[in-house]
């Protein structure tokens, strides 16, 4: 008997459509699903990037999102879009009752990821906000680590997500450039990734104190403002335009109901830094380390240790042991960023049915989202500010 089928629908066809598509594409191939997902329609803003549809998989394409989220034949709805059109899509898809997943950040400002969970709650549908992070064999085992106590009492949490693409004042000023599109540069980007990790393994951010700041103010503008890459070949109009979110943000923080300290660095203007995400934790009774350049490693510490025999272990996580992993190559053979997503859209698929889910929803898409604000404000304000 054949598989009841899920019909998905995914707005953005540019990165993250690209990584979603993929992950759309393998996920039956190698994890078991209670659903099988089709691929029905690719959603994009101009005729020439659905070219690549057929090549990803994708049944249809449409320029047309308020149409596509409305057709009575589609279950999902994926939302690849620049931020300041997350919160149109997802509601319009929760009202029509989809099912809808997310990049992040979920908005650009608090109020609208609020309405955002709002609309889903309403409505009762699955949704799920794409901190794709947590999904990594890695991280995920850190988690566990975690949940057992393995570090005992936390002292310290410290993330760092540092790129360098835009070092260069001549790289074209791109949509994640403008504040209308995106609500916050470096901030919302990157940062919600190492917030949300925060979240997830130690705790809600509290309050916070930091810093926010542009190092180049304006840059040359184009004819068209997607992509990441400024290798495109995009025809320059002789202008320049301003820039109006931070190239970098530094902040501190403090945990809930607890006396952890948890430092935070999201910058643009590391040289050097392609796209290293790494966090560390340190506590009582260990420490461990995880860096996305690493991805398939994690360091662990741990004071239980016979003292001739202490120090870091470099722990191979791929092996069967760890979540996600046996789905995939046998031990050793390493897995890759793409592999993320593929493990997200498992979950969030496997999660149609159930009452309680352990994806990242809209909920924890609120909670970074308010961090972030409370970071902009401090910066403004030169304060502690409570989240």
């Amino acid at each position: 008997m054949a598989k009841k089928t899920v019909n998905v629908a995914m707005i953005g066809a540019q990165f993250m459509g690209k990584t979603h598509s993929n992950a759309w594409r393998k996920v039956g191939m190698f994890f078991d699903l209670p659903v099988k997902p089709v691929m029905k329609v690719l959603c994009g803003k101009f005729p020439e990037e659905l070219a690549v549809a057929e090549k990803y998989g994708w049944q249809e394409t449409s320029l047309d999102w308020e149409e596509v989220v409305a057709r009575p034949d589609i279950d999902i709805v994926d939302v690849c879009t620049p931020n300041f059109l997350h919160p149109p899509i997802a509601i319009a898809a929760a009202k029509a009752g989809k099912h809808v997943m997310c990049e992040k950040p979920l908005a650009n400002t608090v109020k609208e990821a609020q309405a955002m969970l709002a609309a889903a709650k309403k409505a009762g549908v699955k949704h799920m906000c794409a901190f794709s992070y947590r999904f990594s064999p890695a991280v995920s085992t850190i988690k566990q680590m975690m949940l057992r106590g393995d570090l005992g009492r936390i002292f310290h949490f410290r993330a760092a997500y540092q790129q360098d693409w835009i070092v260069d004042p001549n790289f074209p000023r791109v949509w994640r450039l403008v504040k209308k599109h995106t609500g916050s540069g470096a901030l919302g980007d990157i940062g919600a990734h190492i917030v949300d990790l925060c979240h997830h393994l130690v705790g809600p951010v509290a309050e916070v104190c930091g810093a926010l700041q542009t190092f180049v103010t304006q840059r040359p503008l184009t004819e068209s403002d997607t992509g990441i890459s400024g290798k495109s070949g995009e025809k320059r109009v002789g202008r320049m335009g301003e820039v109006d979110v931070d190239d970098a943000a530094v902040f501190v923080g403090r945990i809930a109901g607890a006396d952890t300290l948890a430092s935070f660095e999201a910058t643009r203007f590391a040289p050097g830094r392609r796209n290293f995400n790494s966090i560390e934790i340190y506590g009582s009774e260990g420490s461990v380390l995880w860096n996305l350049e690493d991805m398939n490693y994690l360091q662990y510490f741990s004071r239980k240790d016979p003292g001739h025999l202490q120090g870091f272990r470099r722990v191979h996580a791929t092996d069967p042991a760890h979540p996600y992993v046996g789905a995939w190559w046998p031990t050793g053979h390493i897995i890759g960023y793409e592999h993320l997503f593929v493990h997200e859209v498992y979950e969030f698929v496997s999660g149609l049915g159930k009452s309680k889910v352990t994806y990242p929803t809209f909920e924890d898409g609120v909670a970074c989202q308010k961090v972030l604000e409370a970071v902009e404000k401090a910066s403004k304000t030169k304060k502690w500010v409570k989240v």
